[in-house]
């Protein structure tokens, strides 16, 4: 299961995108919490447009989709209070625990709790000035 700041990394081919391709890729095994569908395409359509987001959410719903029911919201509540998770997180959390499920991220919340494949978040590739050129604002 991978969470929205993977399922961005992987769409925007940024740094970290060939660590979360396994489990995207993975079809068969994919779990992916409806809550994520929402971050992921709000994200996508507010930077890329709504058709590039369509089509974001079409490959993500090639996995086994899990509505947030009473059972995941009680759960995430529970994980909520326990790890002081803020609730989209600690849903995504709990989705993947009631599904015996690896979480594979880079958010920084995650980065010691069992269960979670944590990836330190890399920095974009500096690209070089072309000689003679100034910075914005100088």
């Amino acid at each position: 299961m991978v969470d929205s700041s993977g399922w961005l990394e992987y769409f925007a081919d940024a740094p970290n995108a060939n660590r979360f391709a396994a489990a995207i890729e993975a079809v068969p095994r994919l779990v992916v919490p409806s809550i994520t569908l929402y971050e992921v395409y709000k994200r996508l359509d507010a930077e890329r447009g709504r058709a590039y987001a369509q089509r974001g959410v079409a490959q993500m719903m090639q996995g086994l989709i899990i509505d947030l029911d009473a059972h995941v919201a009680l759960t995430a509540a529970q994980i909520s209070r326990a790890e002081r998770l803020p609730m989209a997180d600690s849903i995504i959390l709990a989705t993947s625990r009631l599904h015996r499920a690896t979480l594979w991220t880079q958010d920084e919340h995650f980065e010691h709790i069992p269960g979670v494949r944590y990836f330190p978040k890399m920095p974009p590739p500096i690209v070089p000035r072309p000689e003679g050129k100034k910075s914005p604002g100088r």
